[in-house]
């Protein structure tokens, strides 16, 4: 099967490759290093007899903040080594800004087809891999196994999309998959959809989900009232819409206007899922007769009291939950689906609302409804009605808050799981 793959994906990179390039032309930050994407790799140290190297593969930004605790945990480890990876630019400028000193190299990771997989294979040599999240690379899993590295799958889900997809073409996609030695599943109801797949027992195991065990560092007060500031707030409340999707901004600028309606004391931040976007949103804003300020043009006018500001930086989103009073978790209203994760506004004590489709976070969100951390809503009109019926009620918002925080403490531990299946996979190499 893995010829057919091999076969098939030139013509199909070849069709897909305008909408590739234009959207790598609209985030921007791809030619750098450019040549890394077809197996090119930044010059690495010779390996020492002894130490393991890791080849650890996380996608973007968000992954890229979550394996923080791994890769601070195996670093310190003398036997072992980690060479990390990245798909967006947006994530390989965190990783060379957070992480250089605890890497042996940092690139992107080459487009799957053979040659390229092979080249960057065969000059990084690894002795394990780890792919965090939804990363599955027939490729890249192909050249493990025949090299005979183990692959990790660490804090690994399966969308709905993605699982139906398998169980359809299961004849298809399985040989393609089979060479991931160990899935390390986020949450039993993830791990129950890879045993269906065709994982055995043995190969699965649930560990929790990493994300909830990482620290964000709380800023003080003189550091809110900064970045405040810097946005064009005062100490006024704030609603968030944290990773919109097009169509969601303008849901919440209409719901910030009607607060305002009602006499509320209220500014708006919003922080889209993709930065690119900002000329978009800048459109829609120019139409509401609202002040408005972007993060990227640099901090607001001396003075200024700004309505609506918008987070279109990278890296951030943590830092600007933080001033938030109510959360809105993007991409849940229809037609949009899978949702954005609802853990980094959890884990912070904020209240939370999402639409229905968190597909991607549905045991989480399940979990956090349950306990009456989070609200879910049916659609545009309810999710008007949620935040202005909270927005007026105080002790509801914190009740929520103390839930949130008491979920992710309930739920805390998967960091300290994940290292212990990853260091008896470098003790079974040791041997």
């Amino acid at each position: 099967m893995i010829w057919l793959y091999r076969f098939l994906f030139p013509p199909a990179m070849l069709l897909a490759s305008p909408y590739y390039l234009l959207r790598m032309r609209r985030r921007g930050g791809y030619q750098e290093n450019f040549a890394q994407r077809f197996g090119a790799v930044p010059p690495l140290p010779a390996k020492r007899p002894g130490v393991r190297r890791v080849w650890l593969q996380a996608v973007s930004v968000g992954e890229m903040l979550a394996l923080a605790p791994l890769l601070d945990a195996l670093s310190t480890d003398p036997a072992v080594e980690v060479y990390l990876s990245t798909t967006t630019s947006t994530g390989y400028a965190l990783a060379r800004e957070r992480y250089a000193k605890l890497a042996i190299g940092i690139g992107y990771f080459p487009v799957d087809w053979w040659l390229f997989s092979r080249r960057a294979w065969n000059s990084i040599a690894p002795d394990v891999v780890i792919l965090l999240e939804g990363e599955r690379w027939p490729e890249h899993i192909r050249q493990a196994e025949a090299r005979g590295v183990p692959v990790l799958a660490v804090n690994a889900r399966l969308s709905d999309r993605s699982f139906r997809r398998m169980m359809k073409l299961r004849a298809l996609t399985w040989p393609l998959f089979r060479g991931i030695s160990r899935v390390l599943a986020c949450s039993e109801h993830d791990a129950e959809r890879f045993r269906e797949i065709g994982f055995t027992d043995g190969r699965v195991v649930t560990t929790g989900n990493i994300k909830l065990d990482v620290t964000i560092p709380p800023l003080s007060a003189d550091e809110q009232v900064a970045l405040r500031r810097e946005l064009g707030f005062g100490d006024e409340p704030v609603l968030l819409g944290s990773s919109t999707w097009p169509g969601e901004e303008a849901v919440l600028i209409e719901i910030f206007k009607a607060l305002r309606a009602q006499g509320r004391v209220v500014r708006l931040l919003i922080v889209p899922r993709h930065a690119e976007r900002r000329a978009e949103i800048e459109a829609l804003l120019q139409g509401c007769a609202l002040t408005y300020h972007f993060r990227s043009r640099g901090p607001a006018p001396a003075g200024a009291a700004v309505d609506i500001a918008v987070g279109d930086t990278t890296g951030e989103l943590r830092r600007l939950t933080q001033l938030a009073d109510l959360v809105f978790v993007g991409k849940s209203l229809p037609p949009h689906h899978e949702g954005q994760t609802p853990v980094e506004a959890a884990a912070l004590g904020k209240p939370v609302i999402f639409g229905p489709e968190m597909s991607n976070f549905r045991v989480i969100a399940r979990d956090m409804r349950s306990l009456g951390a989070a609200r879910s809503v049916a659609d545009v009109g309810e999710l008007h009605a949620a935040v202005l019926a909270l927005w007026s009620d105080a002790p509801a918002r914190a009740q929520m808050a103390a839930a949130a925080q008491a979920w992710r403490r309930a739920n805390q531990g998967a960091v300290g799981r994940t290292l212990a299946v990853i260091r008896q996979e470098l003790a079974r190499l040791a041997k």
